[in-house]
């Protein structure tokens, strides 16, 4: 029980010090040359500072949102929404989608390439402008105007993947040519070093017990038990 306890606790601690979905701001002095990274704190006065073209990102709790500034106060960004699959009436769609609209988008894997504010899409939080540049060096971004084009071509409705299709893959696409994520990297990395640790194939053996122990002996118990903790160990 010790052993498995301590595996989770390891584990929760990885998790929180990933900060899975977040990239980090770093001083101006590490950046390569030519890197057009710079940073906007108040989205209040952004608008006098971003150039047509700019990559924007949008830290949130658990991930980073991202989307490709037009000019104009507007941004194009890739969301999932259920609504361009009920409805064909624009103005509806048009409507800022509610957090119903997007988990019910990512649960049918349908998502929308939309223009919306400045001020909707950054959701009173900081702006990293052209942070990706950095990351990316091994990739020249596009000129800004060809980036504003790529993502205005692909307004519309699109299908969603939260691993494999995601806003941060239209960034890139619009801006390198190539759509890539870090974040889904990241997180397949995380899984991998769980999937590696044998202490997990313990802590399944431990589970299948405990359920078997609450819902009898049964296929539907004795299986799991059996086929998890063999394919985590061949796994790791």
């Amino acid at each position: 029980m010790l052993y498995s306890l301590t595996f989770l606790v390891e584990k929760l601690s990885l998790l929180s010090n990933f900060k899975l979905f977040e990239f980090k701001w770093t001083d101006g002095k590490h950046k390569g040359a030519g890197c057009t990274e710079r940073t906007t704190y108040s989205p209040v006065v952004a608008p006098l500072s971003l150039q047509r073209g700019d990559l924007l990102e949008v830290p949130r709790t658990l991930f980073t949102h991202f989307g490709i500034y037009l000019g104009d106060n507007k941004v194009a960004h890739l969301i999932p929404d259920i609504m361009p699959v009920l409805t064909n009436d624009k103005m509806i769609i048009k409507k800022v989608i509610t957090n119903k609209r997007l988990i019910m988008g990512c649960l049918y894997k349908c998502a929308a390439v939309r223009v919306d504010t400045l001020d909707d899409f950054v959701y009173g939080s900081n702006i990293l402008v052209n942070h990706m540049d950095r990351k990316c060096k091994a990739q020249q971004p596009f000129p800004n105007e060809e980036v504003a084009e790529r993502a205005e071509q692909l307004v519309g409705a699109i299908p969603y993947s939260l691993l494999w299709n995601n806003c941060e893959h239209f960034v890139t696409y619009c801006r390198y040519g190539s759509a890539k994520s870090q974040q889904t990297e990241m997180f397949c990395e995380f899984l991998k070093s769980i999937i590696r640790d044998q202490r997990s194939v313990f802590l399944s053996v431990l589970l299948g017990i405990i359920y078997i122990i609450c819902f009898g002996l049964a296929p539907s118990t004795t299986l799991p038990t059996i086929l998890i903790p063999f394919t985590l160990w061949m796994a790791g």
